[in-house]
This record gives C-alpha cells, structure tokens and sequence, in this order.
C-alpha cells in the first residue's frame, strides 16, 4: 500500500508517466523522440529524481495523448462519454530519418492486444519492422497513394483502398516505392 502523500507535496509525476507510457507500450527512448524531452531527463523524472518544468510536464502530457492533470494527479479521472483528442494531442513517432510518420491512435489500455496507427511514408521512405511476439497479425489499408509489403521472401503492392493481411511476427517492411505521398490505416493485434 502506499503511503499518503502531505497535501503540501508536489505530485508524483513519475509514477503517472512511467504507467501511462507503458500503457502506451512506448520505451523512454521513443517517449524522448516524441516529445522532444532527453531519454535520462525522463528516467529521472520516472524515478522522482528530477521534477519536470511545466514546459515539459506539458509536452510529455501531448506526446501521450493525456490531458496535462493526468500526469499530475493520482486521483482516478471521471468517464466522459465522449472523449476527442485533437491532432496535436495525438502521439506521433516520427521516423524522419526513414521517411515515416506514425500517428498513434489507438488508446493507451489496449497497447500491447490492439494497436492502430496512420502510417505516412514519403515518397522513399520506408517502416521496416522486427517480428512482433508470436501469434501478431497485421492489417494495413492503403488510404492515398501505393505502398510496398515485404514479409520474408513474399513482396506484394497494395493500391488505394487494397488491404494486406500478414504475419506481424516475422520481420516486414512497408515501402513507398511511389513519387508522392502515401497513407494507410494499419492495425496489430497480438495474440
């Protein structure tokens, strides 16, 4: 059990960002690239190290897709019936070095059994993935533009509104092979 906390303490941020960012299934080095916050800075907040400034609480708060007070408050949040998440509070992953964007928009407590993401992949660019836990499928449909689809040795091209089904625990690749832009809807469900 754990022990009060005076009302005149500050509160535990860490324990709130390392639980929300695990429900993420986000390591520290891929909570630092979204939100632009040093991987130590955020191990030392986790541990109650460090105290983050409002300038980071608030960007840690928008790279998890939380409003500001969760990572703030023990206190359990009330339900709303219904919750919207503006664009700018939608996680990102952004794999500029690669070519991809990966905007993260499934809910935090389904990470690690449902995941669902907008991929964008620059003309090039390319999401090149280890295989995932034994059991994982894929599911990607394409919404603008060509990618390409490695599993293995099996290479196949989904146009507009084609979608691919595969094993996600095998290593893969999604490519833009095109001259413009492409963007699909790509669903993991692990087994």
């Amino acid at each position: 059990m754990k022990a009060p906390v005076p009302n005149n303490a500050p509160p535990e941020v860490g324990a709130a960002l390392q639980r929300l960012r695990l429900a993420r299934g986000l390591t520290l080095e891929d909570l630092s690239r979204i939100a632009g916050v040093s991987k130590s800075m955020l191990s030392q907040i986790e541990r109650e190290k460090a105290n983050p400034t409002i300038a980071i609480t608030w960007r840690l708060a928008n790279a998890l897709g939380v409003a500001i007070g969760e990572l703030l408050s023990d206190a359990e949040k009330s339900v709303e019936t219904i919750r919207v998440l503006d664009a700018h509070e939608t996680p990102t992953l952004p794999g500029t070095h690669a070519g991809y964007l990966l905007r993260i928009l499934g809910p935090m407590e389904l990470a690690g059994k449902y995941e669902w993401y907008e991929l964008t992949l620059a003309p090039g660019g390319e999401l090149v993935s280890q295989a995932h836990d034994p059991g994982t499928t894929e599911h990607m449909t394409v919404l603008h533009g060509a990618m390409e689809l490695e599993v293995g040795a099996s290479k196949k091209r989904i146009k507009t509104g084609g979608t691919a089904r595969y094993p996600g625990d095998q290593d893969h690749a999604i490519r833009n092979a095109g001259k413009t832009e492409a963007k699909a809807l790509l669903v993991v469900i692990h087994r």
